[in-house]
């Protein structure tokens, strides 16, 4: 059950961060204290039905999204090494990768 705690809360983060919101702004979304957010990301206690059916709705994610735990980039520290793994494979595309990664986040 531990596991299922830590994983839910790195994906709720996940989202969040994706958002761009706050453990504040989300915990004022859904009307429970900013710790009981930080507590549930950090895998230290689980939410509820009606927090995770909050979460979701203020995360515009659907319930089982939050626990899809197969898919292979679910964290952004995989997404990173991912893309580590894919520079260091490809130095030869070095410029090319740079080109597309400034021109998306610009």
């Amino acid at each position: 059950m531990n596991k299922i705690k830590v994983l839910l809360g790195k994906k709720i983060k996940l989202y969040r961060e994706i958002k761009n919101i706050t453990q504040e702004e989300l915990a004022s979304k859904i009307n429970v204290n900013p710790r009981t957010i930080s507590l549930i990301e950090r895998g230290l206690n689980f939410v509820t039905a009606d927090t995770l059916y909050g979460i979701a709705v203020a995360l515009e994610v659907s319930p089982k999204k939050l626990f899809d735990f197969d898919d292979s980039i679910t964290f952004q520290t995989n997404v990173k090494e991912k893309l580590l793994e894919l520079i260091n494979n490809n130095e030869d595309k070095l410029y090319t990768i740079y080109k597309i990664v400034k021109g998306y986040l610009e």
